[in-house]
């Protein structure tokens, strides 16, 4: 009987053994499947990329619609690359996708805000408030609009950050676009000493004005005026119009040719002065 029941008790080890490797053999099979799936996917995913941007580059399309497309692309495929590699474990897609409807209010909740970003992305390709290219502030940060992609659009800042603004805030928000038009204009105040005279002031401010190329005499002419008393200086205001592209250029030069100028002739900077009365005794 004893040894009856101890071989009766190995069969039932040895077919246990037999079993799990059997199950251990086919999970293996399976998730070198899946792998398999998910590296031949992302291969694909990337030829497409590639075959996207290269069919989208020879087209005459506005850069913003081009980098936004192809972050479409690359989500979409992505998702379908997910399922399959969710298939190929052997989850039954309708199973899957049945479990992301029973859980559709948590995961409404959690993309709601990529939903809006996403509608923030197409409204501005509708509406083009910025496009690739072009200089703009907006969410307290300002930079170059290197892509509008499907969630976010990306600045590149002058120091060579970058900075990723969800397309919902931009959509909705306050966007000043430094680039939209051909042309802005450049203010400076200038401050010299009380008992200078105005008139040669402005004389002197003309004909450095006059000296630079690059100042418009469109959509306005240089302006000058007196504009302030102020408690250590009078001010002058000097507003003229320049080429986009030659704003800072201008606003650094001017300011340099102005204080050189002002040496040369004898106008004096104002410094903060404090005039104390002693009464007498």
């Amino acid at each position: 009987m004893v040894l009856l029941a101890a071989v009766e008790a190995s069969s039932k080890l040895e077919g246990a053994i037999r079993s799990l490797v059997e199950q251990g053999s086919q999970l293996g099979f399976t998730i070198i499947k899946a792998l398999i799936v998910f590296l031949v996917g992302r291969l694909v995913i990337n030829l497409l990329n590639k075959l996207v941007r290269k069919i989208l580059s020879k087209r005459d399309i506005d850069p913003s619609v081009k980098t936004f497309v192809g972050s479409l692309v690359n989500v979409s495929l992505t998702i379908l690359l997910i399922i399959s590699v969710v298939g190929a474990l052997g989850v039954q897609t309708t199973s899957f996708a049945a479990l992301l409807a029973s859980a559709g209010v948590a995961v409404g909740m959690a993309l709601s805000g990529n939903l809006s970003n996403f509608a923030g992305g197409l409204i501005i390709l509708l509406f083009k408030p910025y496009k690739v290219g072009d200089y703009i502030e907006a969410q307290g940060v300002g930079g170059t609009v290197k892509e509008v992609q499907m969630f976010h659009t990306v600045l590149g800042t002058p120091d060579n950050k970058i900075i990723y603004i969800p397309n919902g805030s931009l959509s909705s928000g306050v966007v000043t676009n430094f680039s939209n038009q051909t042309t802005r204009r450049v203010d400076w105040t200038f401050g010299v000493e009380y008992g200078s005279d105005y008139e040669k002031v402005k004389q002197v401010i003309e004909s450095v004005l006059a000296k630079d190329s690059r100042v418009l005499s469109e959509p306005a002419a240089p302006f000058i005026a007196l504009t302030a008393l102020a408690d250590s200086s009078v001010n002058v205001v000097v507003r003229v119009w320049v080429n986009s592209s030659d704003y800072w250029g201008v606003y650094f030069d001017i300011n340099k040719n102005i204080y050189a100028t002002f040496n040369e002739v004898g106008i004096g900077f104002p410094f903060p002065q404090l005039t104390v009365h002693q009464a007498k005794d």
